[in-house]
């Protein structure tokens, strides 16, 4: 496609860090291949950590960052807090809340640069959680394009659920969800605590249904994944918009598409890890080829203090390798100091000395570790980024949600891809060693179901890689899906001059 250089999109991505980075690596991709110019609006410890990363991963000097601003303590909010990564669950909702008190210095921008460039941007590329971005691209004569980090079906299943709340009233624990097929049943434990007890009044209703709404009234929506793996959700989610969505996704880093590699892949996320991934390759070499279990939460997941002792004990018992990202349990300071009484006693030391497991507190290099050869699953918290991670390697998940969308995916990677099995949900959950050692011996232990589940994600791994194809002349169709978003906006562009 030939370069418009002269375009400009500005992007508004939520304040979470699952979301900024596919935002930054949409930003990436676009750049590259269409050399627009690329506009982030974020708030100000949000753009310090997209600066950090830029500088490090990035070498486009089109992608440009405006300063948002935005003072947490007028939203009942501790000091200097701007993103859900900081915060207790107790907390997250008046952080959804304050993000709308955005609107009014992005208002100015969009005005600023529709002056500045002699007519408004391309479009704005709005999160999902934004949707007010929509009345905004509106006033100002431009398009809003609704950008879901997630997948399709948990996205489908999330939208759904919020804006009818099916489940309410109901004395059965399973019920059916507006714009999915009867025969897809979902239950109570899919939703997160806060959804469950919704009934269109309280503090999450109140922000997530009417922006979920203004963002069903945008021109499109783009979906962090690969139209050949969610045949099914794709079809919900196009039905429930009844808008383009285009799937270029996911949106990983190119190093991870290349063949499995032991060596350090270098492509980090502004963090500092808990280990240094030379010393964390170092001990995955120690290890045979599909033999050890990852087992991390995600950014700002834990679960409780018995379930992460029973968790521990049923590994020991396993007899399987394993690296495990420790925080300290729920209803803890995830970063405050962690207390050896959480898991069993000397669990650590044992560990370490016969080099059954490698316990990391904080953060590790998840990118190196699920591209090692040694890596033969990985337990998760199901959220999307991880997924696609996991899937683009032929990893396959254990799954355990813990909140957000990840309980409906976790439903589609078990029923619609079949790599996946759900050890429990959420964190009230009991949960028993013996439980955690059978779940893992049958994903891991090279039986029928093991080997199926290998193969099954194996294949989705080649479709991902077939997907963000560039070579010769057959592009993937996530390239496509671009190529066709853009040419979309181009036209919708000239109609309206």
């Amino acid at each position: 496609m030939e370069s418009r250089k002269e375009e400009h999109i500005v992007m508004l991505p939520f304040m979470a860090q699952g979301h900024l980075i596919p935002f930054l690596a949409l930003a990436n991709q676009i750049q590259r291949r269409y050399g627009f110019k690329i506009t982030i609006a974020t708030t100000p410890f949000n753009l310090r950590y997209l600066s950090t990363t830029i500088s490090k991963n990035s070498t486009s000097s089109q992608i440009h960052l405006f300063e948002l601003p935005f003072n947490s303590c007028d939203y009942g909010l501790p000091p200097n807090t701007e993103n859900t990564e900081a915060l207790p669950l107790s907390q997250i909702a008046n952080l959804f809340h304050s993000s709308t008190s955005l609107e009014l210095p992005f208002r100015g921008l969009i005005q600023d640069i529709s002056v500045r460039d002699g007519s408004p941007p391309l479009c704005i590329i709005s999160d999902v959680f934004m949707g007010w971005a929509s009345e905004v691209a509106k006033s100002c004569g431009t398009v809003n394009i609704t950008f879901t980090t997630g997948g399709a079906y948990g996205t489908a299943a999330y939208v759904s659920l919020w804006q009818h709340l099916p489940h309410r009233g109901r004395d059965k624990d399973e019920f059916n969800l507006p714009g999915f097929p009867d025969s897809c049943t979902f239950h109570i434990t899919h939703l997160h605590h806060f959804l469950r007890v919704a009934d269109g009044t309280d503090y999450w209703s109140i922000f997530f249904q009417p922006q979920i709404g203004h963002s069903l009234k945008s021109f499109g929506w783009l979906c962090n994944t690969v139209e050949e793996i969610e045949p099914f959700g794709l079809d919900v989610l196009r039905r429930y918009t009844k808008l383009p969505v285009w799937c270029i996704g996911p949106l990983l880093p190119p190093c991870m598409l290349s063949l499995k590699s032991s060596r350090v892949i270098g492509q980090h996320t502004g963090r500092e890890p808990g280990i240094s991934p030379e010393k964390c390759l170092e001990w995955l070499d120690l290890h045979g080829e599909k033999s050890v279990l990852y087992i991390s939460f995600g950014s700002q997941n834990t679960i409780s203090p018995s379930q992460m002792m029973a968790l521990a004990m049923g590994l020991e018992d396993s007899k399987k390798p394993f690296v495990w990202v420790i925080r300290p349990p729920f209803g803890f300071n995830l970063r405050g100091e962690f207390k050896s009484e959480w898991l069993p006693p000397g669990f650590e030391e044992r560990m370490g000395s016969n080099n059954q497991g490698l316990v990391v507190h904080g953060w590790a290099p998840q990118l190196e570790i699920l591209c090692h050869k040694s890596t033969a699953a990985f337990l998760s918290h199901c959220g999307w980024n991880s997924i696609m991670e996991s899937l683009s390697q032929g990893v396959p998940i254990i799954g355990w949600p813990l909140a957000a969308e990840q309980g409906y995916n976790a439903k589609m990677l078990v029923e619609e891809m079949g790599v996946c099995v759900e050890i429990t949900r959420g964190v009230e959950s009991s949960i028993s060693r013996e439980e955690v050692r059978e779940v893992i011996e049958r994903v891991m232990g090279g039986g029928h179901k093991a080997e199926e589940m290998k193969k099954k994600a194996g294949e989705i791994g080649e479709l991902i890689r077939a997907a963000l194809s560039e070579e010769g002349s057959l592009k993937g169709s996530s390239h496509r899906a671009m190529d066709d978003f853009v040419s979309a906006l181009l036209t919708n562009k000239q109609g309206l001059a």
